[in-house]
């Protein structure tokens, strides 16, 4: 496994539009998640970089494309958040159509980290995300995050229906329980990052 300083990854830009992403040649591992997900929380927690992804009380507020640099050749990219009733319509179809062109086109990105509500999921919008990487052949990190609010005996059973649930594709889509709050899944979901860095 590739060694790389997390606590070192750096903002780079935010992209509103398309042909604002970066042209240059890195890979890409990409963070995406229905709002209230924790995914900010998550990419902090495992950056050990606390304000480095913008949390919010008030869910929907991520609505452009992050890019962060963890490794000269790999960037982390945040997603917008997606699912929160309360954006308006327009901004949800626009928010959508962004997520599903990166997924489907963007050729530098390699692997897809979905975060989900260990308490919910599998909603229908993670459903959606988890098909467009699938249509690609693209590897998905299953990031359960708030393991924190379950029992130990109810984490590890979400856990393994989520896994049987993708029993056909486990060469590609993996699971995990995370928590911020308790620090919790920090070197696995790291050593599922680190995978990605191809080393010239």
């Amino acid at each position: 496994m590739t060694k790389c300083n997390f606590n070192q990854t750096l903002f780079i830009k935010s992209a509103a539009e398309w042909h604002h992403l970066p042209d240059n040649p890195s890979f890409e591992v990409a963070f995406a998640g229905r709002s209230n997900a924790g995914k900010s929380s998550a990419i902090n927690t495992i950056t050990g970089l606390h304000k480095l992804a913008k949390t919010s009380k008030l869910p929907g507020r991520t609505q452009l494309i992050n890019y962060f640099q963890l490794h000269p050749k790999l960037y982390l990219v945040d997603l917008p958040g997606y699912g929160y009733a309360k954006v308006p319509e327009a901004i949800r179809e626009r928010i959508q159509r962004m997520l599903g062109r990166y997924i489907l086109e963007r050729l530098p990105l390699r692997a897809l980290i979905l975060v989900m509500d260990s308490r919910h999921p599998l909603k229908e919008n993670d459903e959606i995300i988890i098909e467009w990487a699938l249509q690609r052949h693209i590897a998905v990190h299953l990031l359960l995050t708030k393991a924190d609010k379950l029992s130990h005996r109810q984490g590890q059973d979400t856990k393994r229906a989520v896994e049987k649930r993708f029993a056909e594709q486990s060469d590609l889509i993996s699971v995990q329980l995370f928590s911020s709050l308790k620090k919790q899944g920090i070197e696995e979901a790291r050593a599922f990052i680190t995978r990605w860095i191809v080393e010239e």
